[in-house]
């Protein structure tokens, strides 16, 4: 199940308004690591699609998409913004993919606790659901936050019309978890609506998620980011491209 308050309205209308150029370039490199795979058409399944952006790009491109997301105000707005491609809300560790030429999870996505199944073990089962799933040669492309991703507590915060986001961020010293108090602020014509969601993310070492994709079948290996040269991926955040074999 979900915990509560995972990119309710304010927060998913905000990442989708200021923080959608990630997935676009991610979009770009996974485009182009499908045509390396020589996969032009086909189902590809968009796990954690949040608002849409990336299954826009892929219907662009002439792919099926199947969205999944545990958040249904981000599904809302992917409804509009492609209403050519499918979602289904639904918790990334629960859903089991239909066969597919390809799964895409972009965003940090399977590191996230809002399903409180989430963690190393979990990752390791959601690993043999895709690999079941993939067509020969299919590809699974995702990112995942590393220890190291917020060594020093941090905030920040970014505004644009019509809302302000504040986010402090706090790394366990053990490394293991990441803990996000995301702060946010939206104009409702008559004042602001102030919200606040906690986000806790599980955070896996490189070497271990490429022996359990190792252990599930894949050849893979770890990027710096999904577009060589990008300087999209933020640190402590590794780029997984994996085939099924």
């Amino acid at each position: 199940m979900a915990e509560p308050g995972f990119y309710g309205p304010d927060l998913a209308h905000i990442h989708d308004a200021g923080f959608g150029d990630y997935a676009r370039d991610a979009g770009d490199g996974i485009v182009a690591m499908l045509g390396e795979a020589g996969i032009g058409d086909g189902l590809v399944v968009d796990l954690g699609c949040g608002t849409g952006i990336l299954a826009e790009r892929l219907v662009a491109e002439g792919y099926d998409v199947l969205g999944v997301d545990i958040s249904a105000d981000a599904l809302a707005i992917a409804r509009d913004r492609a209403p050519a491609a499918r979602f289904e809300e639904a918790s990334v560790f629960g859903f089991e993919p239909p066969r597919c030429a390809a799964v895409t999870a972009v965003g940090e996505i399977l590191g996230y606790a809002a399903d409180r199944r989430s963690g190393r073990d979990a990752l390791a089962v959601l690993f043999d659901r895709v690999h079941a799933a993939l067509d020969p040669g299919g590809l699974f492309a995702f990112d995942l936050a590393a220890p190291g991703r917020a060594p020093e507590p941090s905030t920040s915060w970014r505004e644009g019309p019509g809302w302000l986001v504040c986010h402090e961020s706090r790394e366990r010293a053990d490394g293991r978890e990441l803990r996000r108090r995301i702060v946010t602020f939206r104009e409702t014509g008559e004042g602001w609506r102030r919200g606040e969601e906690l986000h806790v993310l599980r955070l896996h070492a490189r070497e271990r998620v490429l022996a359990d994709l190792a252990a599930a079948g894949f050849e893979a290996r770890a990027l710096d980011a999904y577009t060589p040269g990008s300087d999209r991926v933020p640190a402590g955040v590794v780029v997984y491209r994996a085939a099924r074999i």
